[in-house]
């Protein structure tokens, strides 16, 4: 595959896992400085029955795959012709080594959108930043992963 056809199969990847279905993700940006990633306020996302709001779970998991994403994206530059199956091998390696997460304020909102940009990559590691908004651009999390990417 050439590099112009991998962000799109990887943004499909990340659209069809079923975890991400089950949060209702859906890749809205993907290129090699940033990616977004959206999702609609659910009921079964909630984890304050009470307040009504995002369960912090669901957060971080958002960071994780925005992060996770970005990071993909990052190790991308070093490939310039790949075929498919080994590109599905090196991207079966990649993983998280660490994520914090900041939560800012509850998560409430009808939609809610997780950028991220990276802040540094090299031939093993990549280091990227994470947000998460709502509708009304409210920031209610951040976050800052590493990821294994080599």
């Amino acid at each position: 595959m050439q590099p112009e056809q991998l962000l799109p199969f990887i943004a499909e990847t990340f659209n069809q896992m079923p975890f991400n279905r089950v949060l209702g993700l859906q890749v809205t940006r993907f290129d090699q400085q940033q990616v977004e990633v959206s999702f609609p306020w659910s009921a079964q996302l909630v984890g304050n029955p009470l307040q009504q709001i995002l369960h912090g779970g669901v957060i971080a998991s958002v960071l994780d795959v925005a992060g996770g994403m970005m990071a993909v994206a990052s190790a991308l530059e070093r490939f310039t012709d790949i075929e498919q199956s080994e590109l599905i091998a090196r991207f079966g390696k990649m993983s998280t080594i660490d994520i914090r997460t900041d939560y800012l304020r509850p998560g409430r909102g009808e939609r809610f959108i997780a950028s991220a940009h990276v802040i540094r990559s090299g031939n093993k590691v990549a280091v990227c930043r994470m947000e998460l908004h709502n509708e009304q651009n409210l920031h209610i999390a951040l976050g800052t992963g590493t990821y294994l990417v080599g």
